[in-house]
């Protein structure tokens, strides 16, 4: 488990909400919890994670999410059974493995 993703969730989870999270950070963290990302028209992308299909948009002027999208995604996370929480145990549970 990759500190950076660690660092990124507790960004996304956090209130206030967080106005820095770029594409590539997000795309970065649906890769590296097993969804497939995959492109779907323009600057929509279709999500699988953990059986749960979402869109996504790429924001359009710049590359930075704005917090409206953050906050969606965290319930598009949500949903998916993603927290922070889980993050963290199963992260633990796999320290413990080694």
């Amino acid at each position: 488990m990759s500190h950076k993703h660690l660092h990124l969730l507790r960004s996304l989870f956090q209130d206030p909400v967080s106005a820095n999270i770029h594409w590539r950070e997000i795309e970065s963290l649906l890769h590296h919890l097993g969804a497939s990302v995959e492109p779907v028209h323009g600057a929509r992308f279709r999500v699988l994670l953990n059986h749960h299909e979402f869109f996504l948009h790429h924001p359009h002027q710049s590359n930075v999410f704005s917090r409206q999208d953050i906050k969606q995604f965290r319930e598009l996370l949500s949903h998916a059974g993603v927290s922070l929480s889980s993050y963290e145990a199963k992260r633990e549970t796999e320290k413990g493995q080694h």
